[in-house]
């Protein structure tokens, strides 16, 4: 076991660095265990860390695991975006006719990159869709501090699970001051990630077409700055009410960031992307 690993933290879904979602990237990771993995991700106090591994399946590029700072998941969107961006970085993977293949608990999953190499998206893994029942939907309400009618909510399991729903606006979502100890409650007794609000942005501020916010105590993170596998619930529940059209998202700026979020549809599939920042490169002393 060296004494030290390649590091790198790529910020994402922005074009500027320290405006999006920073991942931490751990290269070369095989020879550490999962306890010593979450103890890196608890340190790093960031929403995802990643350790690339060597992959198992033949079809992969490289194999990735994703950590908050409390729990290993089987996929995560903006940790899978940054992670690509720094094996290509550091001549870990080489694109083949612009693509890539990730390999994580979840399987395989795609990404396209462009031309450039800094502007990346994934194909939205396997998805499986759930009602919430009225009494949690109105508990979830209650802890988001949203009055009036309750708002259709959904379990999204995409790997992170979120409970994702449709708010009037991007004001609205914007406006909101979650209770987060009660969110961590409900996020717990349903065993999901997190709960994931979108708005459609009439005014379409800074371009984007929706608001969307992510929040997910019970993993450790109160809000998630510029959320992948959030966006793409909220991809997934405005296709499911006939919106195919590609469109910009917009996240971070309840917490002073600026993410911008592209999807796309294409046939049965939905790609998220966005650009991405390499902000920090360096060793990480694990002796």
């Amino acid at each position: 076991m060296p004494a030290s690993l390649p590091f790198l933290q790529v910020d994402v879904f922005t074009d500027r660095p320290f405006l999006g979602n920073p991942v931490a990237v751990i290269l070369d990771a095989d020879g550490l265990g999962t306890e010593a993995m979450q103890r890196i991700a608890r340190w790093t106090n960031l929403s995802e860390t990643t350790f690339v591994v060597r992959p198992t399946d033949a079809g992969a590029d490289y194999g990735l695991r994703i950590f908050t700072p409390e729990r290993e998941l089987p996929f995560a969107g903006h940790p899978t975006l940054g992670s690509a961006r720094a094996v290509l970085a550091a001549g870990r993977a080489s694109t083949h006719d612009g693509r890539l293949v990730q390999q994580c608990a979840a399987g395989r999953v795609p990404l396209r990159v462009e031309p450039g190499g800094t502007r990346l998206s994934f194909e939205v893994p396997a998805s499986r869709t759930t009602p919430l029942d009225a009494r949690d939907a109105a508990a979830i309400a209650r802890a988001l501090g949203l009055g009036g009618p309750v708002p259709r909510f959904e379990s999204i399991d995409v790997g992170p699970v979120w409970v994702t729903g449709e708010l009037a606006d991007a004001a609205t979502v914007l406006a909101l001051r979650p209770d987060m100890a009660a969110l961590e409650a409900i996020g717990r007794a349903l065993g999901v990630t997190g709960v994931t609000v979108h708005g459609p942005d009439r005014a379409r501020r800074g371009g984007a077409d929706v608001a969307v916010r992510s929040f997910a105590p019970a993993a450790g993170v109160p809000e998630d700055p510029v959320c992948g596998s959030g966006n793409a619930c909220v991809a997934i529940q405005r296709r499911a009410a006939g919106v195919r059209d590609a469109y910009v998202a917009a996240q971070g700026e309840a917490i002073g960031r600026a993410g911008r979020i592209s999807v796309r549809y294409r046939g049965d599939a939905i790609e998220v992307g966005g650009e991405t920042v390499v902000c920090v490169e360096g060793l990480l002393r694990i002796d």
